[in-house]
């Protein structure tokens, strides 16, 4: 997987927009904030691009000439962890475009406030800058070490702030793959597809049960907190805190 960029250099993002006066706009708020900017409006350049000069994080398009954004959000995930916010109009697929199926960390939906772009971006580098100064490297796989989570799944056991969960496997295997991004939505859909990789046919709704069952035993360690967020109509995300007694703080 590739390295997100160090959140001490500035954030550099990557516009793939194929209108001009859109791409033009959503430059010039993001330069206003400090961001660097470059724009690319034809599909078929991106993966290059970002092959040869990753980005901090990536706004696209899902409508584009020559190779459309699903395909590349797709290809994109097979390589990289750099975040994606897209840019659609198709509403009423959201949940499929944020699950992990996918791999979009956030949407907006066209027509939008240019600056409700910039937050939404500045949102995500916040994030990741949070989970950096907490240890972990911003990306898939990297341990928060004041998260207080250790997940071992070859002796099936979990641990927040040195409290065994007695978790079953399913939890287990649910609570790793939520922190494998901490921040990131995955839908239920894709959530089942990995809990069951042997293809049985599962309700949609047994994912939710897992979650309420996995959040009880984590709120009896942290009761003051949520760890695992509902997103309405999209999936689920886990939201790392510090651990705690440290002198952390959670800055998303």
């Amino acid at each position: 997987m590739t390295d997100f960029p160090s959140p001490r250099s500035p954030a550099s993002i990557l516009i793939v927009e194929d209108e001009p006066k859109l791409s033009a706009l959503l430059t010039d708020y993001l330069r206003a904030e400090n961001f660097e900017t470059r724009v690319i409006a034809d599909g078929r350049e991106v993966m290059a691009s970002v092959r040869s000069n990753p980005p901090s994080l990536i706004l696209l398009d899902l409508m584009l000439p020559g190779r459309g954004g699903l395909e590349i959000c797709r290809e994109l995930r097979t390589f990289s962890d750099i975040p994606v916010i897209i840019l659609t109009a198709r509403v009423d697929e959201i949940d499929r475009l944020l699950g992990l199926e996918l791999g979009a960390d956030d949407y907006v939906c066209k027509p939008f406030s240019p600056r409700e772009v910039v937050a939404r971006v500045k949102a995500i580098m916040r994030r990741i800058e949070s989970l950096s100064g907490m240890g972990g490297a911003g990306r898939a796989g990297a341990e928060p070490v004041s998260s207080g989570l250790a997940i071992d799944l070859e002796r099936h056991a979990a641990s927040l702030d040195g409290k065994d969960l007695n978790l079953t496997p399913i939890e287990i295997r649910l609570l790793a793959l939520l922190h494998s991004t901490p921040g990131r939505i995955y839908s239920r859909d894709h959530l089942l597809r990995q809990l069951y990789d042997d293809h049985r046919v599962v309700a949609d709704r047994t994912v939710d049960s897992h979650v309420k069952n996995l959040r009880r035993k984590l709120q009896t360690v942290r009761p003051d907190h949520d760890m695992i967020r509902s997103i309405y109509g999209v999936g689920y995300r886990l939201d790392v805190v510090p651990r705690q007694g440290s002198d952390e703080n959670d800055r998303d």
